[in-house]
């Protein structure tokens, strides 16, 4: 199709621009959501806090369940023998 799939496509270039950046920032969104660094980092804060006396053991006992079932829930990404991502 090549030329002629693109020009049949162009009428949707307004759209499929922004579509684009979209579907960018939710990946980098998700990628520093789930980065086990970020969700380290939170974790030291949130002792911090308990040992400061900011929260108390209850609020961090359930912070930590939180920001631990997010690090186990992040999808497990490395490159295969040929080089493509698997989840």
């Amino acid at each position: 199709m090549g030329l002629l799939g693109e020009l049949l496509k162009l009428p949707a270039a307004p759209v499929r621009g922004p579509l684009w950046v979209l579907r960018q920032v939710v990946a980098e969104a998700e990628r520093r959501y789930y980065d086990p660094g970020e969700v380290q980092r939170e974790l030291a804060a949130l002792a911090a806090r308990l040992d400061a006396g900011d929260i108390d053991q209850e609020e961090f006992d359930r912070r930590e369940d939180e920001l631990l079932d997010r690090l186990e829930q992040s999808p497990v990404r490395y490159l295969d023998d040929t080089g493509r991502k698997e989840l």
